[in-house]
C-alpha cells in the first residue's frame, strides 16, 4: 500500500501512522493511537524499574590488630548484609609499619570468608591496594 493511501486511512480512523521497523523491505508501518502507545512504553519501563532489585555494597573496616570480640562483631555484621541480599566489601587497613605483615591481614580475611561460607560467596579475593586490602563477598545465589 503506498504511503498516502495509508496516511488517508489512519486520518479517517483518527490515528497515526506510526513507522515501526523502517530497516525492513518495504519499511512495516502501524495504525494506532501514537500516545496511548507512548503511554503504555512508559508504565512497562516503570513496571520493569520497580521490581528491579537493587544491591547494595556495604563496607566493614578492620585492622590486623582487631580483636576476637570485635572480629566476631564485624562477622556478624557481614552476615547481616548477606541475608538482605547486599554485598559485603571487608577492607583491613594497614597503620604506619604494620603494612611490612600484610600477610596477618590476609589471614584475617581467610578467616572471615571460613566464617560465612554458609550465607556468602567471595566475589573478589583478598588484594592488596595501597595501606588497605579488600575482598569482596556476595551473598548465595537462591
Amino acid at each position: 500500500m503506498s504511503v498516502r493511501e495509508a496516511v488517508d486511512i489512519a486520518e479517517q480512523k483518527g490515528l497515526d501512522l506510526v513507522e515501526v521497523s523502517p530497516n525492513a523491505d518495504p519499511p512495516v508501518c502501524r495504525i494506532i493511537n501514537y500516545g496511548k502507545y507512548k503511554y503504555q512504553l512508559s508504565k512497562k519501563a516503570h513496571d520493569a524499574r520497580k521490581k528491579q532489585a537493587v544491591i547494595h555494597l556495604k563496607e566493614v573496616k578492620m585492622t590486623p590488630k582487631t580483636d576476637s570480640h570485635d572480629f566476631q562483631f564485624k562477622v556478624k555484621h557481614i552476615k547481616r548484609f548477606l541475608e538482605n541480599g547486599d554485598k559485603a566489601k571487608v577492607n583491613i587497613v594497614f597503620k604506619g609499619r604494620e603494612i611490612t605483615h600484610s600477610q596477618l591481614g590476609k589471614e584475617m580475611l581467610d578467616r572471615v570468608a571460613a566464617e560465612i561460607k554458609d550465607t556468602g560467596v567471595i566475589e573478589q579475593q583478598p588484594r592488596l591496594e595501597g595501606r588497605s586490602m579488600t575482598m569482596i563477598i556476595a551473598p548465595i545465589p537462591k
